[in-house]
């Protein structure tokens, strides 16, 4: 198993380190504010707030049936 220095899975981003949320920042290409939004919104799996600042959470199949009325 990985682990990285700080002992956190190195997918998943910390919100309490300071180097990790500059890491994540920098790496995802956003801001810190938005990390920490994108970390509330989607959990803190980087692969998840990747796909949240990207936009995929903008809809949802649900999200399209309702709009449809369905």
């Amino acid at each position: 198993m990985n682990s990285s220095q700080n002992g956190q899975e190195p997918d998943r981003i910390d919100l309490d380190d300071k180097a990790s949320r500059e890491h994540w920042a920098r790496k995802l290409d956003c801001s810190e504010s938005q990390l920490r939004d994108a970390v509330k919104a989607a959990g803190p799996r980087a692969a998840d707030v990747e796909a949240w600042l990207k936009g995929v959470h903008s809809t949802t199949n649900s999200d399209r049936v309702r709009e449809a009325g369905g």
